[in-house]
């Protein structure tokens, strides 16, 4: 399939940045129109399961426009980037065709970059085409506005006339920031006062609206994902506290040792992954599309990390191979990747079970939600020190309370508390997690 032209002008469609990805948040534009770029030089820094990816120039050119604002959401196969140049620049044909497959894939050398190689025989939607004649341009003018899906559903959730705003945006886009104005009644456009606002329909008040934060980035993938899970799996939860007085002790010793400071965490972990060969149907993820539970047989443990963008949970691959300092080292090396936003999207996914940290932070209990498609996830609270009695006799201890939940469609509440009291009984018997 051709696409007909002007021969000057070449499209790239943003392409697909990740498996069952369909669209992408620009961040930060790397070029500029006008700027010559080469062939894998950075275009644009964009945002999708909460990873961040550098999206390459399929070729190399100059750049004509940039077809989207910094914080808009970008479709999979909209146009990203339209590029001027010689005809072979664009691999363009003797007729003045342009083909297909040269706008929207990388060559063969390409393969495994994050454009990645398409089928040239792939086809592509009239509505991807661009018209760039100046007469189309300036003949017909239509009233509809120009703006995202995204923008359009925060005009909707506003009660604001998409088709009334004033654009600000590159090309007359119109933006959030255009649609909150207008709905706030501060447009700074000269049509402003011409604007009726809407009718039957009042504007939200700036009353103690101390600061408004587009709904964007990692904290619209959580929101996304947990209404996924509250949405499809059936939340259970059970709680209990293991006393890890004898293991506070080893655990300190074995710092001494191995020469390296080690905190309850990497120990939780081992008795999670010991737990979960014991339990298997915890060890899971829910195919509802074919209706099947996908039994694993290794252990991806994900470990939710806090950071300012928000909640992360990066997966260790082959958990139940690591002892307990690579367990460490590698919580750590995640950790670090999700705050500095350098983790790739391949270490955010295929989690087979999930722990999280609340007692970090001074929590004691919680009821933790599922991170679907996985079955369960065990959060742990703060150690704190209490009286207890054992064998009759009085001693100082430290407790360590435990919350797990699951999908109560694939794991009976039973089930459930014998996993936790499993994890209870090895903590507690800190012998069994140690040169195992």
């Amino acid at each position: 399939m051709t696409i007909k032209q002007p021969t000057d002008k070449s499209h790239f469609l943003l392409p697909d940045l990740g498996e069952g990805v369909h669209e992408a948040e620009l961040i930060k534009w790397k070029v500029e129109p006008g700027e010559t770029v080469e062939e894998h030089q950075t275009l644009a820094e964009m945002e999708t399961d909460k990873a961040m990816v550098e999206v390459p120039s399929p070729w190399a050119g100059t750049i004509d426009e940039l077809n989207a604002d910094e914080g808009e959401i970008v479709n999979v196969g909209n146009i990203l980037v339209t590029y001027t140049g010689s005809a072979k620049d664009a691999g363009e044909s003797a007729n003045g065709e342009v083909a297909a497959s040269s706008q929207i894939s990388a060559s063969e050398e390409d393969a495994g970059t994050v454009v990645g190689s398409v089928d040239t025989t792939l086809s592509v939607p009239g509505r991807f085409t661009r018209q760039m004649s100046t007469s189309s341009t300036t003949t017909t003018k239509s009233s509809k506005s120009l703006a995202t899906p995204a923008v359009r559903k925060i005009a909707k959730d506003l009660g604001v006339p998409i088709n009334s705003v004033a654009g600000t945006g590159r090309g007359g886009r119109v933006t959030a920031s255009d649609v909150h104005e207008h709905a706030s009644g501060t447009t700074k456009t000269p049509h402003a006062a011409s604007i009726a606002p809407p009718t039957n329909v009042p504007a939200p008040s700036r009353t103690n609206v101390a600061q408004r934060i587009p709904f964007r980035g990692v904290r619209r993938k959580i929101a996304e994902a947990l209404s996924t899970s509250i949405n499809t799996a059936v939340h259970f939860t059970v709680s209990d506290e293991a006393d890890v007085t004898e293991l506070d002790r080893k655990r300190k010793e074995y710092s001494r040792v191995v020469g390296q400071k080690l905190g309850y965490l990497p120990f939780i972990m081992v008795a999670t992954i010991r737990a979960l060969q014991d339990h298997p149907s915890l060890n899971a993820n829910v195919d509802d599309q074919a209706s099947e539970i996908l039994l694993k047989d290794a252990v991806h443990l994900g470990c939710a990390v806090d950071t300012d963008h928000g909640l992360m949970v990066p997966v260790i691959e082959d958990a139940q191979v690591l002892s307990v300092v690579e367990l460490a080292r590698r919580v750590a090396e995640l950790a670090a990747g999700c705050r500095d936003r350098s983790i790739s999207r391949d270490h955010l996914i295929g989690g087979t079970f999930t722990i999280s940290n609340v007692g970090s932070y001074g929590g004691m209990y919680a009821t933790p939600i599922i991170n679907y498609p996985e079955v369960g996830i065990l959060a742990t609270g703060r150690v704190t020190e209490r009286v207890m009695t054992r064998d009759s006799m009085f001693y100082a201890g430290k407790v360590l309370p435990m919350s797990l939940s699951c999908d109560h469609r694939v794991v009976d509440g039973a089930e459930g508390a014998r996993f936790l009291h499993t994890i209870v009984k090895l903590l507690e018997s800190p012998e069994h997690l140690f040169g195992a």
